[in-house]
C-alpha cells in the first residue's frame, strides 16, 4: 500500500466508529475483558484513514483507534462528479471491494464498512460490491488499500508520456 504522508493540523477531521469487538481472555481468575475498536476519519474532501485501537475501556479503544487513524491518512482523487476516477478493485486478506465509477446522481452504493469510508472520503456517487471476506477490519483496509492506488487521468497520461487528450481518445 503506497503512503501519502498527510499533515493532518490543518484539516477538520470527522471520525466513525465502524466497529468494536470485545475480546476475551480466560485466566487462573476468571475472565479479563478487553475491547478493540475500529475507526474510519476523514474530511470529506479526498482524505481518509483507518485505525484500530486497543484498551480496557471501549472510550480508551476509540481514542487510541483515533490517533492511530490519523497517522494513517491517505489523499485520494475525487473527480469532477465526486466519484472514482476508474474502476478498480481492492484487497486486503480475503477481502475484496470492488469500486466502480458512476454519474451524478448515483449516490453512495455500499455496504456498511464501505460506506463508512466513501462518506468520509468525499465521495459522492460511487458503487462497490464487497466480495470474499466480510471481516469488517478487512473490508475496511481493502477499500483504502483500493482507494490508494487510484490514479487521476493526468498522472496516468504523465506515467505514458502522452497528452490527457490522446489517453481519453
Amino acid at each position: 500500500m503506497k503512503r501519502n504522508i498527510v499533515d493532518t493540523s490543518n484539516l477538520t477531521l470527522e471520525d466513525k466508529v465502524v466497529a468494536i469487538k470485545r475480546v476475551t481472555k480466560v485466566v487462573k481468575g476468571g475472565r479479563n475483558f478487553r475491547f478493540a475498536a475500529l475507526v474510519v476519519v476523514g474530511d470529506k474532501d479526498g482524505h481518509v484513514g483507518a485505525g484500530l485501537g486497543k484498551a480496557s475501556e471501549i472510550p480508551e479503544a476509540i481514542r487510541k483507534g483515533k490517533e492511530d487513524a490519523m497517522k494513517k491518512i491517505i489523499t485520494l482523487p475525487l473527480d469532477e462528479n465526486g466519484s472514482v476516477p476508474h474502476d478498480y478493485i481492492g484487497k486486503f486478506g480475503s477481502a475484496t471491494v470492488l469500486m466502480k465509477r458512476s454519474p451524478e446522481g448515483t449516490g453512495i452504493i455500499a455496504g456498511g464498512p464501505v460506506r463508512d469510508v466513501l462518506e468520509l472520503a468525499g465521495f459522492k456517487n460511487i458503487r462497490t460490491k464487497s466480495l470474499g471476506s466480510n471481516n469488517k477490519q478487512n473490508v475496511v483496509l481493502a477499500t483504502i488499500e483500493g482507494l490508494s492506488h487510484l490514479k487521476t487521468p493526468e498522472e496516468v497520461a504523465a506515467a505514458r508520456g502522452i497528452s490527457v487528450e490522446s489517453l481519453r481518445g
